[in-house]
């Protein structure tokens, strides 16, 4: 049996670019109408649905709030794998920023407490960039919102893998005081 769509679920039409407050709204209103402290007096069938449609609507509303985790449910359910980051999929120049991190965090390893400096550059220039990916990936969003194009999802695709792996970075120079 495939699992309910959210989207349908939820009474809302398929798009990437999600108003937060009305899909805020339409969670407490069915929240309020599917809730299992209605159905006490019901049938144990009666029960039994309203515990899972009540456990559907909390996933919903957990997977549509959070647009990467929308972007990745939308991809999966159009039959695009959303496994791991590739290699290719990382711009050549980020390549430098990877080795000068690294470089980084083994003087910090040796003892020199001067390579945090480097490490609080390469955190912010990694920042910089996940935001600028964030910026480009609702642009998408909005583009396949209107065109429905799989070549655009492709590309919302290789933009949150970029991402992942920039966030991987970005954790990877949050270095506690000691090492």
């Amino acid at each position: 049996m495939s699992s309910p769509d959210f989207y349908q679920f939820l009474g809302i039409p398929r798009r990437l670019a999600l108003d937060p407050k009305e899909l805020e709204t339409r969670f407490y209103a069915l929240s309020r109408k599917l809730h299992p402290d209605l159905f006490a007096r019901k049938s144990a069938a009666e029960q039994a649905k309203a515990l899972d449609d009540s456990a559907l609507l909390n996933d919903a509303f957990r997977t549509l709030r959070d647009p990467i985790k929308r972007a990745e449910y939308v991809l999966k359910a159009e039959g695009f794998d959303i496994g791991e980051q590739s290699t290719k999929d990382v711009p050549a120049e980020l390549l430098e920023e990877v080795f000068e991190l690294n470089m980084a965090l083994e003087e910090l390893r040796m003892g020199d407490d001067d390579a945090r400096e480097q490490l609080e550059i390469s955190r912010n220039t990694f920042l910089n960039m996940r935001d600028g990916l964030d910026a480009e990936t609702q642009a998408k969003f909005a583009e396949w919102d209107a065109s429905g194009e799989k070549s655009v999802l492709s590309e919302i695709r290789a933009l949150l893998n970029r991402r992942k792996y920039v966030t991987n970075l970005i954790e990877k120079a949050n270095v506690p005081d000691r090492v």
